[in-house]
């Protein structure tokens, strides 16, 4: 019943991150708000405002202030509102993890250390 739904108190964002294989700093530290359809797999993710978030292999990713993919057990598909700079900033459109490793699809497949997403990173203003 929708009752129940809405008396279920939501898991937090790295929480949830991690039961599907994620890494639990993949979004912003401050990022709290998030809707998930348990069914469809959606993820809908609100960031507070549009930034720029660097981890800790130098790498940045560009988050707007709402971010999309459906989220199965390690990867996160068809990303809308991510970019990474590879070069030159690309559109994120899937995450994927394999063990220590962490693939982005960015035009083109873009593999990072998995360490450097497990920790939740402040925003830098974009």
């Amino acid at each position: 019943s929708e009752a129940s739904k809405i008396g279920k108190l939501q898991k937090a964002l790295p929480d949830l991150l991690k039961e599907y294989d994620m890494p639990a700093g993949l979004f912003p530290r401050d990022t709290t708000n998030y809707e998930f359809n348990e069914e469809t797999k959606k993820l809908t993710v609100y960031i507070p405002s549009a930034c720029d978030v660097g981890y800790k292999d130098s790498s940045v990713v560009r988050f707007f202030t709402c971010v999309t993919g459906y989220l199965e057990k390690g990867k996160l598909s068809d990303i809308e509102g991510m970019k990474t700079k590879v070069l030159v900033w690309t559109k994120v459109t899937s995450i994927k993890t394999e063990g220590s490793k962490v693939h982005f699809t960015a035009g083109m497949k873009k593999t990072r250390s998995r360490d450097a997403y497990e920790r939740l990173s402040e925003m830098a203003s974009s």
